[in-house]
């Protein structure tokens, strides 16, 4: 009876393992592409990415063509309004054309021009001028996005690479753990569950595989996109870049955000441009002025008539007009005073987040590097080489074995943290473009 029932659970054992074979199988077959899309496309770099992201992002060109328009607006919004031309009959009575036959008969011609009270169009003339600034400063600002989302996604692929490395390289020694299974198992020395254990836990990593895969795949779309290129041209594998150095302390670097963010400059700028609004709306207070000549044509022993005038605008509504506008001018310059300081605020607190989230991950990188990666690594080859013995228990080999790949993905996790948040400082501190435009141009100089 009691050979029975071993007999019955070899057999679902046995069944169990040719299961996890079939599946394994199955996994290597789709992890097969992602094995040959590391070699397609070569070597991706990153600041190639960086100079195509600047010439090709939709969101720079358009930031660079709304910067184009407002430019062209501010000369318009300081100029004089067209001049007029009028042309006109008058004839005396109904009955018939009296051109040349009486004294009121003429035809009229005239030209007329409306001209600002003075200080109006500098005023005009200055708000669009401030903004085309703060366009300029948009336009700036989608740089320095471009290359940060550029610069992200391009260490999450490299993350998403270096995650299928370790877990290939696990997969090997989850491998190595299955064969002293088996020896121990064809001695004696150990039970049947060791081998599917062994055997499930290298399936799981395939599995893992499978899914970074598929994660690395949308990651190349994204960046695909990011950098304007055509969706079917191959990336290839990113390089592994050396850890970017940390550009200043932080209380320099808080400083340098509030100088030279494109975002303070941009709200420096609308304020600047609602403050030139509030002086406009008071000058609406004050009447423009129409200079009118009109020359009345007659024929005939009737000689020629000509006249000048001027129009005045009367402000007499000012109270439900000029004041409410006035109003509203305020209000905007108001908003922009506290928008200002709100970006300034935020600002700061951002930079501090992530300068904080630089040194953390140095902190971590480094324990992860010098103390609990070797000595897990270490711990593990000892304990695969105690249960070869038999010394040591399968699930101490394998809980070592799972520590150290999830140690060494944190390793690797944290360098993309940490260039991650160095490229958000870039974009704080407005310094992410003139980086790029000195690594375009020392690569130019490096090839001539």
């Amino acid at each position: 009876m009691l050979n029975a029932e071993c007999g019955v659970q070899n057999k679902n054992i046995t069944i169990g393992i040719i299961h996890l074979a079939v599946v394994a199988a199955a996994l290597f077959l789709c992890a097969d592409p992602a094995a040959a899309a590391d070699a397609a496309g070569g070597t991706l770099e990153l600041q190639p990415l960086i100079s195509e992201a600047l010439q090709n992002n939709h969101d720079v060109w358009v930031s660079q063509s709304r910067w184009n328009a407002a430019s062209s607006k501010v000369k318009l919004a300081g100029s004089l309004p067209d001049p007029m031309f009028m042309i006109g009959y008058q004839n005396e009575g109904w009955s018939n054309y009296s051109y040349g036959k009486t004294e009121g008969a003429q035809w009229v011609y005239g030209v007329s021009q409306m001209f600002p009270f003075p200080g109006k169009r500098a005023l005009k003339e200055e708000m669009a001028s401030r903004d085309a600034d703060t366009a300029e400063a948009m336009h700036r600002s989608a740089r320095l996005g471009a290359v940060a989302r550029v610069k992200e996604l391009y260490y999450d692929l490299l993350l998403t690479y270096k995650d299928l490395d370790l877990v290939r390289e696990r997969t090997a020694l989850f491998g190595q753990i299955e064969e002293a299974a088996l020896a121990r198992y064809a001695t004696g020395m150990g039970q049947q569950q060791e081998v599917l254990m062994a055997q499930t836990e290298k399936y799981m990593l395939l599995e893992r595989e499978v899914m970074l895969d598929q994660k690395r795949k949308a990651l190349e779309a994204m960046l695909t996109a990011a950098v304007g290129r055509d969706q079917n041209a191959p990336l290839g594998r990113p390089a592994e870049p050396a850890a970017t150095p940390v550009p200043a302390t932080e209380e320099e670097l808080v400083r340098q955000a509030l100088e030279s963010s494109p975002e303070v400059a941009s709200r420096e700028k609308m304020l600047k441009a609602s403050e030139a609004g509030v002086h406009m709306a008071q000058k609406e207070y004050y009447p423009d002025v129409t200079l009118a000549g009109t020359v009345l044509k007659r024929s005939g022993d009737f000689q020629d008539m000509w006249s000048l005038t001027a129009t005045f605008n009367i402000p007499l509504y000012y109270k439900s007009r000029q004041g409410q506008a006035l109003a509203s001018a305020r209000a905007m310059s108001s908003a922009a005073v506290h928008d200002l300081a709100g970006i300034k605020a935020m600002l700061a607190s951002s930079v501090r987040e992530n300068y904080s989230m630089v040194r953390s991950a140095d902190q971590l990188m480094d324990l992860y590097r010098t103390g609990l990666i070797p000595k897990t690594r270490q711990d593990f080859e000892l304990s695969l080489s105690g249960y070869r013995t038999g010394k040591v228990e399968e699930i101490t080999v394998v809980s070592r074995l799972r520590a150290l790949l999830d140690l060494e993905t944190s390793y690797w996790t944290q360098f993309a943290a940490r260039e991650k948040a160095i490229a958000r400082l870039e974009v704080l501190t407005g310094t992410g473009d003139q980086l790029a435009a000195q690594g375009e141009k020392n690569e130019q100089q490096e090839k001539k």
